[in-house]
């Protein structure tokens, strides 16, 4: 196995070890192009000798602001192989979040994806007086030359390579595995978001790590559209260069459905949202058929889901089992199984908590979800299910080189080569986080199982203590509202501090319109939609499904229907999806307080 010294090297050994190999996959209008890695080295060392003609010195933070495209990744190769530090910032990003970010990180250059972007940073140039340079993707520069295209920094490259032989050498060789490679600025479920700093040794550990699972090799073809700002992204970047599998990349969520079909990848990572999104799609349609296919449909899942449970016994299915599987895998699996491809060996599932029963319905139809954890303080990659090593409901064991420990509280603690180096100026914040010994507090609470899996329980923050002194788990109640009625979107689950448990739920207008049509209300718009009897009748029923499972104490005694989803443009929802609780309660405190006016005892 080789050995790393930083990213940078990393890249260059990836490059001389498969010039000739596919690297990345792009979309060049309705057509996928492929770039070699010798292709993506020559882009690389134009973009790193522009920035370096441009004056960049080890160290210094240059920003992206784009969305998930090739552009990303050759930019983030072509900063840290001029020596510089890659600041991440969402395109969703307001111009005082990217304002707040590129003067919090001290950034000398950004990279942005088009016009709209660059107009966010020309409205606080003012206040953007360390931005020296900005490169712009799609687009033309300003008159004043402070923005300038991409073809001109590579131009750049060129003339400053001729006049410079070496240079790029020599910057490539600068960093080590402790100088910092990548500044991450949480998405900030609360308050203002922290710079993680992650350094060359973190990305070297992970991709090195990854290698050591031996689940994937460079006959394997991932398609990416997750967005890159996130360390999610960052670190199947890590694996690609150690393991050398090619990338097809396409940010655009609206064509997820059609690249999948044309890829046709061998392994794709998502969130769970989409896992949730597919699941009650697969579902509802099977539904709305009815009759004798939606009983073929129930029962093919039924023989699916008892291989599945045999499989997790480490079990293999007799000879008549396994021929009802062959057959339900003829009659319904195939089908789903062609809109991801055909050629799916499994998804990495991250970023969030996978319900459980998500990942046995889609083992069922032969998709399997392999369940991650990590934090972007821990480099992303920390614990992973793996291929004939995977129990559902668990994040799977850590990585090799990553230690583990459950702390009195039940909060989870891990040491190892991915955990970063501080938070970027926040010495107080890096104490709360990282104690002396080197453990890092994730701030999750869970518990080991006697093979070494682990089981996530909840945020410690987010538990929710009632005033009786019970604890309950808001986001397991809020993953089984979700499966127990494909019209709820959204929960949030509330009661700390308070007598009883409540709940916020939003409805998913893509699932409600046909039922909407034959419960006779027509086009009812949404926000009129919602405070109708029979759809909280509706949501009533699934609400009872679920607390007729639930203690006591856990119940939900009273709900409200939000007008409409949560969303990122909101601010409900981070960039990768996650709840902003805080934010959340406080836009709904009015609905929250009316739950317990006249509420004095838990009822």
């Amino acid at each position: 196995m080789a050995e790393y010294t930083s990213v940078p090297d990393m890249f260059l050994q990836r490059v001389a070890a498969t010039p000739d190999a596919p690297a990345f996959l792009h979309p060049v209008g309705d057509a996928w192009k492929t770039l070699t890695w010798k292709e993506t080295a020559e882009r690389v060392r134009a973009i790193s000798n522009g920035l370096l003609s441009l004056g960049l010195k080890p160290e210094e933070r240059g920003a992206i602001l784009a969305s998930t495209r090739l552009d990303w990744f050759l930019a983030d190769f072509g900063l840290v192989c001029a020596g510089g530090v890659t600041t991440t910032i969402y395109p969703a990003s307001t111009a005082d979040e990217c304002s707040y970010i590129l003067i919090d990180c001290d950034a000398v250059v950004a990279f942005v994806e088009d016009q709209t972007q660059l107009a966010k940073l020309t409205s606080r140039k003012a206040d953007l007086k360390g931005v020296k340079h900005v490169i712009v993707f799609d687009g033309s520069g300003t008159a004043d030359g402070w923005a300038i295209t991409l073809a001109d920094l590579e131009a750049r490259g060129a003339e400053f390579a001729a006049k410079n032989p070496g240079a790029f050498e020599a910057a490539a060789k600068h960093p080590g595995l402790s100088s910092l490679a990548t500044l991450i600025y949480t998405s900030g479920t609360t308050g203002k978001p922290k710079g993680v700093e992650l350094t060359h040794g973190c990305w070297v550990y992970e991709g090195t790590a990854v290698q050591k699972l031996n689940i994937l090799s460079p006959a394997d073809l991932q398609f990416f559209w997750l967005p890159l700002a996130h360390v999610f992204g960052k670190v199947i970047g890590a694996a690609q260069l150690v393991v050398g599998f090619p990338t097809a990349v396409d940010g655009r969520v609206d064509k997820l459905v059609e690249n999948l079909k044309a890829v046709k990848p061998t392994f794709v990572c998502a969130v769970p949202r989409i896992f949730e999104k597919v699941y009650n799609k697969v579902l509802g349609q099977a539904q709305t058929t009815g009759g004798l296919k939606y009983e073929i449909f129930k029962w093919a899942i039924g023989v699916g889901k008892e291989v599945s449970a045999l499989g997790q016994q480490g079990k293999q299915p007799g000879f008549l089992l396994g021929l009802k599987r062959s057959l339900a895998e003829k009659l319904v699996f195939k089908k789903v199984q062609a809109t991801f491809g055909g050629r799916l060996r499994f998804f990495i599932s991250g970023s969030a908590p996978l319900s459980k029963e998500i990942a046995v319905f889609f083992d069922a139809m032969g998709l399997t979800i392999l369940e991650g954890y990590g934090l972007t303080e821990s480099s992303a990659g920390t614990f992973l299910n793996l291929p004939g090593a995977c129990k559902f409901g668990t994040v799977g064991r850590p990585l090799p080189g990553t230690q583990v420990k459950i702390a009195a509280d039940g909060e989870i603690l891990i040491k190892g080569g991915g955990v970063m180096r501080c938070y970027h100026g926040m010495p107080e914040a890096t104490a709360e986080m990282l104690d002396a010994d080197g453990w890092l507090h994730t701030g999750d609470i869970g518990e080991l199982d006697a093979d070494g899996f682990l089981k996530i329980t909840d945020r410690k923050k987010d538990l929710i203590k009632t005033s009786g002194g019970k604890y309950v788990a808001p986001q397991h109640l809020e993953g089984q509202l979700i499966l127990q009625s494909r019209y709820i979107a959204q929960a949030v689950v509330h009661g700390n501090n308070r007598n009883f448990v409540t709940a916020l739920i939003t409805i998913s207008e893509l699932e409600i319109r046909p039922w909407a049509q034959e419960a006779g209300l027509g086009d009812t718009p949404l926000p009129e939609l919602v405070n109708h009897e029979k759809v909280r009748a509706l949501i009533e029923e699934a609400i009872n499904g679920v607390n007729a499972r639930l203690a006591k104490h856990e119940t939900i005694k009273r709900f409200a229907i939000l007008p409409s989803e949560f969303t990122v443009e909101s601010g409900e929802l981070t960039p990768s999806m996650k709840l902003k609780r805080k934010v959340v309660e406080q836009r709904y405190a009015t609905v929250l307080e009316g739950f317990y006016e006249g509420s004095l005892k838990e009822m």
